[in-house]
């Protein structure tokens, strides 16, 4: 009788077992130096495609060529699945009175192509079906190997107890599906082997880090002054213990590249594996990877992952092809954005799961850390709590203006709310270096309840001969740039990636050449707040519409942030013809009215931060989902935990209803070419999806649903919509066009 398969293509099912279980507990020893959790992972690899034994399955897969044939939901017929049968094996030989051991096997085996299921209500009752209990009896009718289905006593040692429970099967899920996935994608790019970048270690790019830095122009400016001893203290206190840190630096203050040195030192002397780099916007993610690139050239063009959610494979539609797309982090330097990292911390869906054992042993900084969204900002910090305790992970909060999120600070005991634990500040004395800093005057709108005209603003920035306008959503922007003169300069998200760059390439050579004389013309820009962070943009005059006090804040760093001009500079606060968007940002907006209102001396002074900050988490539920109480364990006896519905409810942005469109950019048409060849060619592999980030946009899906349809639009894999060749689609200054079918509604960034 023929070997048992794993996938078409002659992958020995046996083989494929084992060397899954490996791969996984090898996987898991980063958070586990023992046998505890590798004994785990070593069965869930085992155990994983135990249905496969089936003869109905052998049947399939011996006759199909077909590389889906081995993935659920993409083979027809109930005798082809066979994540039940491993599942309830599992629960077989291991669940005890008061120990159901074999449960937690079961969310893992389980759902290896579904993703975590809720107990009950979901899995549960799938378990306790006709079809799954006939899964696991042909299975075991076709006789297995006995050292396959043979095991051991487990013991389970919950890193953070209970409350840490959710998080370590998440983990363990982790190194299963990765494990899982790896093995697959060598068998079938054996004679295609993936186009992997062979990255640096940590110590090249620390190295590669200090001789960039050694070589820079020495300027003896008051600013850079600062910025030297900020780089000082961020390299000294590196050495510190593992643990919660703070980087309090206003803007200008070189933030950026003194918490990149911070994390280069602190992972050499404590052997941390990698640096995760998390920015709350995708928008700027391409300007601070780029930063990156230049302090890293010397080692090549690969050194790093950048990864945000537009180039995604649509993870409710799995195939073979997205499951080579789906990205794992396992690079020493990752850039992603703040919806990545925490919504994959709490995702059930294997694509968004498969990254999390690689932030075990690694610094996660957390870029203006302030902008961590209020509605979930409860299960962020619990979560932080337990990778620092119990997964080797040193976080570090970069702010210019909110203190450490802790305990005492802003979080009323009472009820029941817990910040992170033992938080230490980088710099000795923020206070002084904020006042020596200081480099902007504020005016403030003479009332806070008046809207100004779209078209008064506009009259007031055609007057200025250097200005940035800063406001709240895409549609204010386009609104605003339609009645400013016509050689006015325009930045959104509705660009993309590569256009954003070099618009702001070119925002940074006008200014300069102003400065020197070389330019008499005026530079006028419009943007939406995706310049607030991230962005080294420096104008003498900046206007911004009423928002939060810490995106006032952001705002006046792109104002003055050298200290060149003689004075300050001027930052001008206007209230718009309409409120911000509803939720936080509505929110932050109204506690910023509030804190403001009659302060007449520093509305940025450090103190008013304070005041802002407990206001506006006051005003919003920091679990408004109840993720946490999903998250915990509600019978001890089942360990029956809702793992689906909770990644449902945490979604930082409610992005069900978007799209990422791949888009024609005329200045980067020829790279765009090449990478859709390849995209036809081979499919939506790892290192194709990262180069095609830079070109993409997110739209609403209905509008690119009916762009489809008209044929302006194709589908060439789930989830990714290519422009085709309409110039009409993207106009080279605004981006995709601003009609309401493309943008219906208008956009918050």
């Amino acid at each position: 009788m023929a070997e048992p398969l794993a996938h078409s293509g002659g992958h020995l099912l046996a083989d494929h077992l084992k060397a899954v279980a490996e791969l996984a507990a090898a996987f898991s020893e980063a958070f586990d130096r023992g046998e505890i959790s590798k004994r785990w992972t070593y069965l869930a690899g085992l155990w994983h495609d135990l249905g496969k034994y089936r003869p109905g399955f052998q049947c399939y897969v011996r006759l199909a060529d077909n590389p889906d044939a081995h993935i659920e939901g993409k083979v027809g017929g109930r005798e082809k699945t066979h994540s039940a049968a491993g599942a309830l094996w599992a629960m077989q030989q291991l669940n005890k009175p008061n120990q159901p051991y074999g449960n937690i096997l079961a969310y893992l085996i389980a759902g290896h192509h579904a993703g975590l299921d809720d107990w009950d209500g979901g899995l549960k009752e799938r378990l306790q079906g006709d079809d799954s209990q006939q899964e696991l009896k042909e299975a075991l009718a076709a006789n297995p190997p006995a050292n396959i289905l043979a095991h051991g006593d487990l013991v389970a040692q919950i890193p953070g107890g209970a409350n840490g429970f959710a998080l370590w099967v998440r983990m363990l899920f982790s190194c299963l599906v990765d494990a899982d996935f790896l093995d697959t994608e060598a068998h079938f790019d054996a004679g295609k082997p993936a186009r992997r970048e062979g990255f640096p270690t940590l110590e090249q790019m620390r190295l590669a880090f200090d001789a960039h830095m050694a070589a820079l122009p020495v300027t003896d400016t008051p600013v850079n002054t600062l910025r030297a001893d900020i780089l000082r203290q961020c390299r000294a206190k590196a050495t510190l213990p593992a643990a919660f840190f703070s980087l309090t630096v206003p803007t200008g203050g070189g933030k950026t590249l003194s918490s990149l040195a911070f994390a280069l030192e602190h992972a050499q002397a404590h052997g941390k594996r990698r640096i995760i780099y998390a920015i709350p916007y995708t928008s700027i993610i391409e300007q601070t990877a780029d930063v990156f690139r230049n302090v890293f050239k010397a080692l090549g063009d690969e050194v790093l992952i950048e990864h945000h959610s537009q180039a995604d494979a649509a993870s409710t539609d799995e195939t073979m092809r997205s499951r080579l797309a789906c990205e794992n982090w396992d690079a020493p330097l990752v850039v992603t954005t703040n919806v990545q990292l925490f919504e994959s911390l709490f995702a059930s869906k294997t694509s968004r799961c498969r990254k999390l054992h690689n932030l075990v042993g690694s610094v996660i900084v957390l870029d203006e850390a302030q902008q961590l969204p209020p509605e979930f900002l409860q299960p962020i910090l619990d979560v932080l709590n337990l990778l620092v305790a119990h997964y080797g992970v040193t976080v570090v909060l970069c702010t210019a203006t909110q203190p450490a999120l802790n305990s005492t600070t802003y979080f009323d005991a009472n009820k029941n709310l817990r910040g992170l634990e033992n938080v230490r500040e980088i710099i000795d004395n923020p206070d002084a270096l904020f006042d020596a800093l200081k480099r902007v005057n504020v005016e403030l709108p003479p009332d806070w309840t008046t809207p100004t005209a779209w078209a008064d603003i506009a009259a007031e920035l055609s007057a200025e001969e250097c200005v940035l306008a800063i406001v709240n959503t895409r549609k204010a922007a386009r609104e605003l740039q339609r009645l400013m003169p016509a050689d006015t300069l325009h930045l959104s998200a509705l660009m993309c990636g590569a256009h954003r760059k070099d618009v702001i390439t070119h925002i940074k050579e006008r200014l300069k050449a102003k400065r020197e004389g070389r330019d008499q013309r005026p530079l006028r820009v419009v943007s939406t707040q995706l310049v607030e962070a991230g962005v080294d943009i420096d104008f003498p005059v900046v206007y911004r519409a009423l928002a939060g006090l810490d995106s006032i804040a952001q705002a006046a760093g792109r104002c003055n942030r050298e200290g060149r001009m003689n004075g300050k500079g001027r930052v001008v606060v206007f209230v718009p013809p309409e409120r911000p968007p509803l939720g936080h940002l509505r929110k932050g907006a109204d506690a910023c009215i509030s804190t403001l209102h009659g302060q007449a001396h520093d509305p940025l002074a450090r103190a008013l931060f304070d005041r802002y900050f407990k206001e506006f988490y006051n005003s919003v539920d920091l679990d408004a989902k109840e993720v946490v109480k999903k998250l915990t364990v509600n019978d001890r006896k089942t360990l029956s935990v809702q793992f689906r519905t909770a990644a449902e409810g945490f979604r930082l942005i409610d992005d069900a209803d978007s799209a990422t469109v791949v888009v024609r950019y005329e200045g980067q048409s020829d790279e765009i070419e090449k990478l859709l060849g390849l995209l036809t060619a081979e499919g939506p592999q790892r290192w194709l999806m990262r180069k095609l980030q830079r070109y993409t946009v997110s739209i609403h899906k209905r509008a690119a649903d009916e762009m489809l349809a008209q044929g302006s639009l194709t589908l060439p894999m789930p989830g990714l919509y290519v422009q085709v060749n309409a110039a009409n689609l993207y106009d080279p200054v605004l981006g995709l066009k601003p009609d309401d079918i493309y943008n219906p509604g208008g956009f918050a960034v």
